[in-house]
């Protein structure tokens, strides 16, 4: 261990369970990623287009090339989690981030020093897009969600549920926050004031604070007793990302998982033009937002207070069936109940979504590869949603409308919910609760 566990302090004298300091940590991982996600990203495209001479399509190319290359690397930085531990990993990837978001705020002066041409602006942005998505959206969240899960086993659903709140929220309000931060400190002060925030502020406290699992700390997951080895809730076995990869069940879940992030992506991106397809105003279009959010925080709140008792599968085949749900009211949009539906639907998909991403993996994986195994599904997430926007362009070029597209995903989330129905899965349970 490089960091010893009681540096600066022992997290064994806290007043309370030190795993709800690890879980205040956890979620605010979540939210100082936000630079490296698109909702913080995208605040900034019109500045980056008229501040770099760049056209819109450059922009959306660097970021999508930035995206699917940091996606790349996502296993390799779940073995480093592994090696290192939540604590080095979070701090070290938000002072990356910060460092990235610092980056980005110099484009413009640093391609002016080297040139100031059209190619080595357009490569600038690309390395510093890669950088705060493989720090941000990717290293910092993983490692973020996957630390608060050694700490609670058997209210780990509830615990993560709660967080998921939280992050729901900040990401939210976080556009119009950062639009606060332009209109009074400029474009680049915005920059500056979110990568020092992050890169010196986040990652110093979060280095201070968070420690890798209890056992190294002398204590006990959810707070059992440390002396009552009989008190320890079991886990699954651990299994290396090979054997994870030659499983069925990693593959049903990690393409699931990948699917809400293409079409989900993909709807988010061209919103306005999707609507527009069936007749519908850009402000019916964002308004979708809303009721979606709604449903989607209420089944997640719902299914975390179940989920600790109940295997996981019944969760996945809802999830599947209500993005199938919503992918026939977008493909029928144009009708009234097209709009409810799409927006139940994709809400509690979206909800049920939050709750199988935070507890497939070490329920059937185990916690000792955890950092590689969910870092091989973040790889293939991203890159799911990095040619969602895409794919759905093409749809268009090629086959006419959205709708195809539409109608091609939910083709495959059927394929996905049968598969889900027939793959068997086994689980290890906490039913005293």
């Amino acid at each position: 261990m490089l960091i010893p566990v009681n540096w600066p302090f022992d997290p064994r004298r806290s007043p309370i369970f030190y795993g709800w300091i690890v879980w205040l940590f956890s979620t605010a991982g979540f939210l100082f990623s936000i630079p490296g996600q698109t909702m913080g990203m995208a605040v900034f495209t019109d500045t980056f287009i008229e501040v770099l001479n760049l056209s819109r399509t450059q922009v959306s190319m660097a970021y999508l090339v930035g995206t699917v290359a940091s996606s790349l690397f996502l296993t390799r930085a779940g073995r480093w989690y592994d090696q290192l531990g939540g604590r080095i990993m979070i701090a070290g990837s938000a002072a990356a981030l910060g460092l990235m978001v610092l980056l980005i705020s110099g484009v413009d002066q640093l391609s002016a020093v080297l040139g100031g041409s059209t190619v080595v602006t357009f490569v600038l942005l690309l390395v510093a897009f890669f950088g705060v998505r493989f720090f941000g959206q990717g290293v910092l969240t993983s490692c973020s969600r996957n630390v608060l899960l050694l700490w609670f086993v058997k209210r780990r659903g509830l615990v993560s549920g709660v967080r998921s709140v939280f992050v729901s929220f900040g990401f939210a309000i976080a556009p119009l926050a950062i639009a606060f931060l332009i209109g009074n400190f400029g474009w680049r002060g915005a920059l500056w004031f979110m990568g020092l925030t992050v890169g010196v502020g986040f990652a110093a406290l979060a280095l201070i604070f968070i420690r890798d699992n209890p056992a190294s700390c002398g204590l006990q997951a959810d707070g059992g007793d440390p002396a009552d080895n009989n008190s320890l809730p079991p886990e699954a076995p651990s299994k290396t990302i090979d054997e994870a990869r030659r499983s069925p069940i990693f593959w049903i879940y990690a393409l699931s998982l990948g699917m809400h992030a293409l079409f989900g992506t993909a709807l988010t991106f061209h919103v306005v033009a999707v609507f527009a397809e069936s007749g519908l105003s850009a402000e019916t279009a964002f308004g979708y937002f809303l009721p979606a959010a709604v449903f989607s925080t209420a089944s997640n709140l719902i299914a975390s207070a179940f989920v600790d008792r109940r295997t996981l599968k019944p969760f996945l085949i809802i999830m599947l069936s209500a993005l199938s749900f919503g992918a026939v009211g977008l493909i029928n949009l144009e009708q009234r109940w097209g709009y409810w539906v799409l927006a139940v639907g994709f809400g509690v998909g979206g909800g049920l979504w939050g709750v199988v991403s935070n507890l497939a993996f070490i329920r059937f994986f185990g916690p000792l590869h955890l950092g590689a195994v969910s870092g091989f599904n973040a790889s293939i997430s991203v890159f799911a949603s990095a040619i969602g926007p895409a794919a759905f362009s093409l749809a268009v070029d090629h086959l006419g409308s959205y709708n195809a597209a539409a109608q091609i995903c939910l083709g495959m989330l059927l394929m996905l919910l049968a598969a889900a129905l027939i793959i068997r899965q086994r689980e290890v349970l906490h039913t005293s609760l």
